[in-house]
């Protein structure tokens, strides 16, 4: 199974990639994390946002193969456990080659990403900045790999 996190931003500060990397490396080859950064759109006073997400929502989708499995970070979707999304990557592992997990801009995600999800996640109710989501998402992918396979990195 191979994991792709699609997010909006680039030219993250170091600490963000560094962070991003240590879980992505710890990951074995058979459930490999990679990370597509995709550019924002512009923005300036006047933007309209639903042109923005629509701007973005299209590179997004671009990067998106017809087979893959879409998971959206979405603060209306459901809320996961470790031990749910343990389970839901045993499940996916099983079914599909390819998972991908979107990660909006500052807006969010556009309508046509949201459609084009399989699944929508919320990561927390919380207000995270974007860059950390990344690191947060990568350290609980790491998790419930560990939970799948008996590592001892997780602990209840």
């Amino acid at each position: 199974m191979k994991l792709k996190i699609l997010a909006v931003g680039q030219k993250m500060p170091a600490w963000v990639t560094q962070a991003y990397q240590e879980y992505a490396k710890r990951l074995p080859r058979e459930c490999a994390l990679s990370l597509v950064e995709i550019a924002p759109a512009k923005r300036t006073k006047n933007s309209e946002v639903g042109k923005i997400l629509e701007e973005e929502g299209k590179r997004m989708l671009a990067a998106i193969n017809a087979a893959d499995y879409v998971v959206a970070l979405e603060l209306k979707g459901k809320q996961w456990s470790t031990d749910d999304l343990a389970q839901k990557m045993t499940t996916w592992q099983g079914v599909h080659s390819a998972i991908v997990l979107m990660i909006g801009g500052a807006d969010g995600l556009s309508d046509q990403c949201l459609a084009r999800a399989n699944e929508q996640w919320c990561l927390s109710k919380l207000t995270f900045p974007h860059p950390l989501v990344r690191v947060v998402l990568a350290e609980q992918l790491y998790r419930g790999w560990s939970l799948m396979n008996n590592h001892p990195y997780h602990r209840e």
